[in-house]
């Protein structure tokens, strides 16, 4: 039993704990939104092109959490604006801007370089790297997220099952998509220490999927996905340390495995 709380002695794994605990429950409060809306693709393209940012910002000399942050909200608005055209879609302007952004990211890293570990911190993660400051800003993003979705529930409820009858209705549909992006935004920005561009986008979509399975009630979807998100950084950072793996592919499994779960429970009451 003392080998399992062994890691608890380390600065930089509590931070990391905590951090991962709390950027999972974030994602999966936000991950409801962007599943029910079939948006699940947009979580994995936003996430790459917000590397476009990171580097942008690199070679700038400015904050990548400011300049990559201004930049996927810029990616989201682009996204929106591309899809209303419709021989185009949703699924096509999400792979068109985003991977052209990621692309960019790429070119600028090669051509005006970047310290290799931060590169490849923002791809892949880095636990080691979470200070106290990075867990402050992540429950301070987590909080207003969080207050964020209580003050507009009805409207993103609203907006996310029928946007036509809420804009009819006078919902400002515009404005409550830009919310949305804008608070997806801030959340893979804040996440992106732990899991990296690579695997945030899991982080999204599978603690809100595993809690679709479970419920049919948007509330206590919303409240089931933050619960797995949290669990599954929380396990997945313990395993992560006692596993000799990174943290960001550990909770992913975690998550996974979970999910996995619920997709047998949910079989069960079909039949």
């Amino acid at each position: 039993m003392s080998e399992l709380w062994a890691p608890f002695a380390f600065e930089f794994f509590r931070n990391g704990l905590v951090a991962a605990t709390v950027a999972g429950a974030l994602c999966g409060l936000i991950g409801v939104y962007v599943v029910l809306r079939g948006m699940s693709y947009i979580g994995h393209g936003l996430s790459h092109a917000i590397f476009g940012g990171f580097a942008a910002s690199s070679v700038i000399g400015i904050s990548y959490f400011l300049g990559a942050g201004v930049w996927g909200l810029a990616t989201a608005v682009l996204i929106g604006r591309v899809s209303r055209h419709r021989p185009i879609g949703n699924d096509a302007a999400i792979a068109v801007v985003t991977t052209a952004s990621f692309a960019l990211g790429l070119a600028l890293i090669a051509v005006f370089g970047t310290p290799a570990r931060s590169a490849e911190a923002a791809l892949f993660g880095n636990v080691l790297g979470v200070s106290a400051t990075d867990v402050a800003a992540i429950a301070l993003v987590a909080l207003a997220v969080g207050v964020g979705v209580l003050v507009r529930y009805r409207a993103l409820l609203f907006t996310t099952f029928d946007p036509e009858v809420a804009a009819v209705s006078g919902v400002h549909t515009a404005r409550v998509d830009l919310l949305l992006m804008l608070m997806l935004t801030v959340s893979i920005l804040v996440s992106m220490n732990i899991m990296g561009v690579t695997l945030v986008a899991a982080a999204i979509v599978i603690p809100a999927a595993s809690a679709r399975l479970l419920t049919t009630s948007f509330t206590t979807m919303l409240v089931l996905a933050t619960t797995i998100g949290a669990a599954s950084g929380f396990v997945g950072m313990i395993a992560s340390y006692h596993f000799d793996i990174a943290s960001g592919p550990t909770i992913v499994l975690t998550s996974a495995a979970i999910f996995a779960v619920a997709y047998v429970v949910h079989g069960v009451r079909r039949r």
